[in-house]
């Protein structure tokens, strides 16, 4: 018998929980506690997949048994992806021709074309970039949901100039952008990372910003990992620091 809404609403809440939350939550179905119990446990930005994941049981019949089974074969096929892990480095600038490496412009729209569920992505600087744009805007038109954290002139102090960084994503309708509260950091701490991931499988980090000149003509590095634990712990970490609002939606 078909459970495609289960199955999604499965897969929406190990994706929100991550391997470490979703073997919880298997742990809570397995002992017969309920919605309300599992949402206290839970806390943070997951509860409404969890949430989701209850009503879908509730409506197709699926038992807490068989829902800690199916979440549990969840975790563990997680982790064999995860076990595999490839690092292989990225550069912009000048090339050589024994060496052959990955072009940061190409990995980054990679990254984002790999995305099916969950983007996230950081940048100081970010000028508009047609084609990180394009990929951005067919992401979100295929679900993705698109979070970008900027760093704001006003929080550059002066260090960045012309239009506010997150102007550069004006054109990717449903992309959510978020800043470093003023609150939450100290005298002259800057937002600094450079980073992209998506559905917490594959990692880019680098020196190169969101703009053109970044991923195309400035000597920068970085690298791309496949699999293993940064990634998922790379997206968790951007996840708690909204939760906690050390990261804050810009015009919220």
């Amino acid at each position: 018998m078909s459970r495609r809404r289960f199955e999604a609403a499965a897969h929406g809440a190990a994706t929100a929980l991550g391997p470490t939350g979703t073997k919880d939550l298997a742990g809570l179905l397995a002992r017969g506690r309920g919605a309300d119990h599992a949402l206290v446990v839970l806390q943070g930005a997951a509860s409404d997949a969890v949430g989701v994941l209850y009503q879908a049981m509730d409506a197709e019949g699926v038992s807490p048994s068989e829902a800690a089974a199916y979440l549990r074969g969840y975790a563990a096929a997680w982790t064999r992806r995860r076990d595999a892990v490839e690092v292989r480095t990225v550069w912009s600038g000048p090339s050589t021709p024994r060496v052959p490496v990955r072009a940061t412009a190409h990995v980054l729209v990679e990254v984002v074309a790999q995305a099916r569920d969950e983007l996230l992505a950081m940048t100081y600087a970010a000028r508009p970039y047609a084609t990180l744009t394009r990929a951005l805007t067919d992401a979100v038109a295929r679900g993705v949901a698109v979070d970008i954290v900027v760093e704001t002139l006003h929080g550059a102090r002066g260090l960045l100039s012309g239009p506010e960084p997150a102007d550069a994503f004006a054109a990717v309708p449903g992309a959510r952008l978020w800043h470093w509260a003023a609150h939450a950091r100290a005298y002259r701490a800057r937002q600094h990372a450079k980073l992209a991931v998506a559905d917490r499988e594959v990692l880019y980090l680098g020196s190169a910003n969101l703009t053109e000149s970044a991923a195309r003509r400035n000597l920068e590095a970085g690298v791309v990992v496949r699999g293993g634990t940064a990634p998922g712990r790379a997206a968790e970490h951007i996840r708690e620091l909204q939760r906690l609002g050390v990261l804050v939606r810009l015009g919220k």
